[in-house]
């Protein structure tokens, strides 16, 4: 079943970047009787899985919505075990990573994070530094409100200090000053778990993503239902507000 999805998908239109919102964990758990620390627990198989699956594709780019601000205010048992899960995890997968030649990046507000977690964040970012391979993107302790927040400080203070000319500020403008301002947008957006929210989620960046939206749980992920998310989306017409007859008449001039 895997083999023959992944022979339908067309190699020259892979999305360049995919984001995914992992939800459906705690839901996963609750219904085979267990707290919702197990369904974390098991949604690790999930990363796994799709990470590889993206870098066996030739992904550029894979971000994984991991843990929002929002998060912070669940119950501080959940929030301690999520973050003695990551770093077990990162500390695990940090071979794998360079095994894979992957590079780890993190985006959010790092310093929310317990010391102990920030340290290993940073350990995994420096030995996976060099690779060259697929960029995985894990947001943690992100929300885009707080990320363009953040943005907007910055600008004002350059602008107040001279360095921005505020009559010159544009759209690269602001993207420069976003925590995703290394990185291309997102072309395609998966969330598991039946739920059809962005949910405080690379708000700016998913201006012409696909949204794709599954019932699949997100420990049940695999490569086969990233594999039906890219297929769906190589089936649809990515127009950035032209007429597809103007798609057209591009296509026939460069072709």
């Amino acid at each position: 079943m895997p083999e023959d999805l992944l022979s339908k998908i067309d190699t020259s239109k892979l999305p360049h970047h995919i984001a995914i919102i992992m939800d459906g964990n705690g839901r996963w758990a609750r219904e085979k009787g267990q707290d919702r620390l197990y369904g974390h627990f098991h949604g690790v198989e999930s990363v796994r899985d799709i990470v590889e699956g993206c870098a066996e594709l030739g992904i550029g780019y894979l971000t994984l919505y991991a843990f929002s601000t929002e998060n912070w205010d669940r119950p501080k048992n959940e929030v301690d075990g999520l973050m003695e899960l990551l770093v077990d995890t990162i500390r695990k997968e940090v071979s794998i990573l360079n095994k894979n030649n992957i590079k780890l990046h993190v985006i959010g507000d790092k310093d929310m994070l317990p010391e102990y977690a920030r340290n290993e964040l940073q350990e995994a970012l420096d030995m996976t530094s060099q690779n060259t391979g697929l960029n995985l993107v894990m947001a943690l302790s992100y929300s885009s409100r707080w990320e363009l927040l953040n943005a907007v400080k910055h600008i004002a203070i350059d602008v107040k200090e001279g360095k921005i000319d505020p009559e010159q500020i544009d759209q690269n403008t602001i993207q420069q000053y976003l925590a995703t301002s290394n990185f291309p947008d997102p072309e395609l957006m998966i969330r598991t778990s039946g739920e059809y929210r962005i949910s405080n989620f690379l708000l700016y960046q998913l201006a012409y993503a696909e949204l794709y939206f599954t019932n699949t749980r997100w420990p049940d992920f695999r490569k086969v239902n990233l594999y039906e998310a890219i297929i769906d989306f190589q089936n649809r017409e990515r127009r950035f507000g032209k007429t597809g007859d103007q798609l057209t008449s591009n296509a026939a001039l460069t072709s």
